[in-house]
């Protein structure tokens, strides 16, 4: 099948830790699968904060976003997301304003409003326990920092006022649609582990959406698990791995990638079970015939302008492998 060149797809990395692997090897894997995905004809590649979670090295994730900028030369790189709660927004502005001087025209700032961690670590952020709450005021006051500098303003995000870093709002559930749809902002849902909610915050964003100075009509982007290989048989196989991953969340122990398993009879409860495959609810896993069956029945369902991504797996080849293949179904020979 010809490849669909009205798809738009991008990536979404966690730069995850293997099992016997260290996080120079993560960020070592990111940046080749960042130059992959831009040679591939992606769109970005989003990296994401996370918290006292072992197995995903992506805490610092301005700095991992700078890193990548400099290792690849057309590729969006930006936040899938920065919790904003967690930071001052001048901080914030001040560090993509860096970010935007430095690669300008391909930083993306993408924001969300969880801890992007447990309790007793938001604590050790310094994140008041009601922070979520004040999640508006706080990107009110994050926008005006990138904008325009008013006269005689005050304080000012030295890099980032009149930088106008593109903003983008991401939620698991209403919240955040809503929000995105007042301000005339982009929205990304994460389907890559709640796809619960995700068709009610797709229409409550697109029918509340206002027109805005940053985007004129709603833009929707939807992040999806993808695990592709050469056949559907090998994919399961494989995607015994996130599986495994996923499992270990919940139980509460770290989550470095395990290796693939022949099965996941007995290292799984029922109730963990549904667990799992509630979280991979969205997850499109299969070889070349089925993961394009499915990707454009997503759409379909969806309408999504943008899908975002995440291929989790032991070996990094076959990472690569997973979207070099989609890459060859939807995206145009021409871009890569």
């Amino acid at each position: 099948m010809k490849p669909n060149s009205s798809i738009v797809l991008s990536v979404l990395d966690l730069a995850g830790v293997r099992e016997g692997g260290t996080v120079a090897e993560s960020f070592s894997n990111t940046v080749k699968l960042a130059q992959a995905a831009e040679s591939w004809g992606y769109r970005r590649f989003w990296l994401a904060e996370h918290h006292n979670m072992p197995g995903i090295a992506s805490a610092a994730t301005s700095v991992l976003i700078g890193h990548v900028a400099g290792a690849t030369k057309s590729i969006r790189v930006g936040s899938g997301g920065v919790m904003l709660p967690n930071h001052s927004p001048l901080v914030i502005a001040e560090q993509f304003g860096t970010l935007e001087a430095l690669y300008p025209g391909r930083i993306d700032l993408g924001l969300g409003r969880a801890a992007g961690c447990d309790a007793f670590t938001a604590q050790l952020l310094n994140r008041n326990p009601n922070a979520g709450d004040r999640f508006p005021e706080q990107l009110e006051l994050l926008r005006q920092f990138l904008g325009p500098v008013a006269p005689n303003q005050r304080v000012q995000a030295v890099p980032g006022g009149n930088s106008n870093v593109p903003i983008w709002l991401l939620g698991s559930s209403t919240f955040s649609a809503h929000l995105a749809a007042t301000l005339g902002l982009p929205f990304a849902f994460a389907g890559q582990f709640a796809p619960q909610m995700m068709l009610e915050a797709i229409q409550i964003y697109r029918e509340y959406f206002k027109p805005s100075a940053a985007l004129a009509q709603p833009y929707l982007m939807v992040g999806l698990p993808v695990l592709t290989a050469d056949s559907d048989e090998q994919a399961e196989h494989l995607a015994t791995s996130a599986r495994q991953r996923i499992l270990r969340l919940i139980r509460g122990q770290p989550i470095f990638t395990p290796p693939p398993v022949a099965s996941m009879e007995g290292l799984w409860n029922d109730v963990e079970q549904r667990s799992v495959e509630t979280f991979l609810g969205a997850a499109v896993i299969g070889g070349p015939k089925t993961v394009d069956r499915k990707l454009r029945e997503f759409l379909k369902l969806t309408q999504a302008n943008e899908l975002i991504l995440h291929s989790d797996f032991y070996r990094v080849e076959d990472r690569l492998h997973s979207y070099e293949i989609v890459a060859g179904l939807f995206l145009k020979p021409a871009a890569r």
